[in-house]
């Protein structure tokens, strides 16, 4: 066996740093007998956002992707990223939960569970980490690293003795965001080498240009498996290109073994493949060095850039990098990786657009107040204090958080069956996911997206030319949608007012107009989630009256005058920054 081993992200982590996980199965399919042969020590292609992308984006369950690699991969170990206790959504679930996740991802085909905690709390990964010992797949401990004044090698290394101690067949060092140097990456693999005896792999991403020096120190410090992926699906927000360091090693004590030639023809396939997501594609395709003091992980940036577009805030990013690195000082030092990445990045964009905390997210108040775990350091106490009233918590919490869920699987079973989940796998399914996955259940016998709809179509107009003095009607593909865009003229500039098209199936019933109340608008663009009082309730200013998802977080919209509410949209809708969503009489 080579003394340094490869796994190649390129079937998951590669496209989600690249073109925010758009990646359809049918793309990866074809290759798969090649990848298979070349002698990975595993293939990561599972967990992450690809779960969440699949059933949100490409129409496509990801548990048949999972049988279908599986069955395509038969030689080579594939692996998926966890979330420990939060699994792959975005908060934690009961114990029964994590069991059966564990249980029927193992049964489903994977080989090699990577966990990890965006806390590194590591009574957030003891039960997923027992439920896959009982299957008997491999079982990878990861340390999401950071670099902030509270985290440190030694600190590192006696996480890892910990994770030892829970079984783990091996540690992960990581490195969402790029950030681990070259003679830090030596260092702290000697040091956690110094404290367990079992294989170091490196996760590092290329954002900064550190990560092929850093894999190579790594492996000289004793690392036995390093994170690459295929060439024309590396570098930027991606990772190390595998030929580079199979090239690098050649001929030395760490050889990797494995064949240039074969490797070149992979890579030729997914240079093709790759053109086909150029919408979605990343500008972040050099080195970025701002990421070592804002310390964005690779695959949240590609999907921070779409999701300021969808705001119409795309001129925004360079502040919104700058507000991260004040977020997640606020937060206790929190590493950045998914759900805390998502998490702070979506607030730093809300402070920018609203100013600072004005409008807090209902992630950001539970991250504060313990719900997802002990932080690295201290809170900010103003922060605290204003989550602890905004989400109505009598104290921080101190225990660990799943031991405030009861548990939750039969419950979660029922309400998955009523919306159209068939199987334990559906069941799942919706419990990561529960406002996406019955609209999936609903649209999948579909079948998946071609990828060919992400292009851009260009606007075409509804009807004839409209009169110089008349408002321009045009219908506009975003993410595979379509969205009536109005044009008015005003003097000499033009304002655009988009909102989504009707839908030849289950449309939404139609806004209703305003009746010159006191109008609610959103203030961003995503989906009105919840209607938090009834139809014609009093409310005084101050009272929460709608809620509203957007960028995957949750943000409770407020009434701005008293009188009674009258709702404009109904739940579901997907919404545009400024419009009406209510109004109050």
């Amino acid at each position: 066996m080579a003394k340094v081993q490869l796994t190649d992200l390129v079937l998951r982590d590669a496209h989600q740093s690249l073109f925010a996980t758009r990646m359809v199965t049918a793309d990866m399919l074809p290759i798969a007998g090649k990848l298979d042969k070349i002698g990975y020590w595993a293939l990561e292609a599972w967990g992450g956002a690809t779960f969440d992308s699949c059933i949100r984006f490409l129409n496509e369950d990801p548990w048949e992707r999972l049988r279908k690699l599986k069955a395509a991969l038969p030689k080579t170990p594939i692996m998926m990223l966890l979330r420990g206790q939060n699994l792959l959504g975005y908060r934690h679930y009961a114990d029964d939960v994590v069991d059966k996740f564990v249980e029927k991802a193992a049964e489903n085909g994977i080989g090699v569970f990577r966990i990890f905690d965006a806390c590194n709390d590591p009574r957030n990964l003891k039960r997923a980490a027992d439920a896959a010992k009982k299957t008997g797949k491999h079982v990878q401990m990861a340390i999401s690293y950071a670099t902030t004044p509270y985290h440190t090698k030694e600190i590192y290394a006696e996480l890892a003795k910990s994770y030892a101690k829970f079984g783990a067949d091996s540690i992960c060092i990581k490195d969402m965001s790029g950030l681990l140097k070259p003679y830090d990456a030596y260092a702290l693999v000697k040091a956690i080498k110094a404290k367990v005896n079992i294989p170091v792999e490196i996760h590092t991403h290329a954002t900064t240009g550190l990560s092929v020096a850093s894999l190579v120190k790594s492996a000289e410090a004793g690392a036995e498996l390093l994170d690459t992926t295929i060439s024309s699906m590396s570098m930027g927000t991606s990772h190390s290109p595998t030929e580079t360091i199979v090239e690098a090693f050649k001929g030395t004590e760490y050889d990797t073994g494995l064949d240039i030639i074969a490797l070149l023809e992979i890579a030729a396939y997914f240079r093709d493949v790759r053109k086909k997501y150029a919408k979605f594609e990343s500008s972040f395709l050099g080195a970025d060095t701002r990421i070592l003091a804002s310390q964005v992980p690779g695959g949240m940036l590609s999907n921070l850039e779409n999701q300021l577009k969808e705001q119409g805030a795309s001129d925004k990013i360079d502040a919104v990098l700058k507000e991260i690195q004040v977020v997640q000082k606020d937060c206790g030092y929190i590493p950045l990786v998914t759900p805390t990445s998502q998490i702070v990045g979506t607030q730093a964009v809300f402070n920018v657009l609203f100013g600072r905390y004005e409008k807090l997210t209902s992630e950001t108040a539970d991250l504060v107040t313990g719900r997802y775990g002990a932080l690295a350091a201290p809170a900010n106490p103003e922060l605290v204090k204003k989550a602890l009233v905004q989400n109505k918590y009598s104290a921080v919490l101190t225990a660990r958080p799943a031991d405030t869920i009861p548990n939750e699987f039969a419950k979660i079973e029922a309400e998955a069956k009523a919306v159209g989940a068939n199987s334990v796998e559906d069941v799942l399914t919706y419990a990561m996911f529960p406002k996406v996955a019955p609209n999936f259940f609903r649209d999948r016998a579909k079948g998946p997206v071609d990828p060919a709809s992400f292009a851009v179509k260009p606007p075409t107009p509804a009807a004839a030319k409209p009169a110089s003095n008349e408002p321009a009607k045009y219908v506009v593909n975003v993410n595979g949608a379509d969205y009536n865009v109005i044009v008015k003229p005003t003097t000499g500039e033009f304002s655009v007012s988009a909102a989504p098209a009707a839908q030849v199936s289950a449309a939404p019933a139609a806004p209703a107009a305003p009746t010159g109340g006191t109008a609610i608008l959103a203030p961003v663009a995503g989906t009105l989630l919840k209607h938090h009082v009834g139809e014609g309730t009093q409310v005084v200013p101050g009272d929460t009256i709608v809620i509203i998802e957007s960028m995957k977080m949750e943000l409770e919209i407020k009434a701005t005058a008293a009188g009674k509410v009258r709702f404009l949209v109904p739940t579901g809708t997907q919404i545009a920054a400024q419009q009406p969503i209510a109004e109050i009489n």
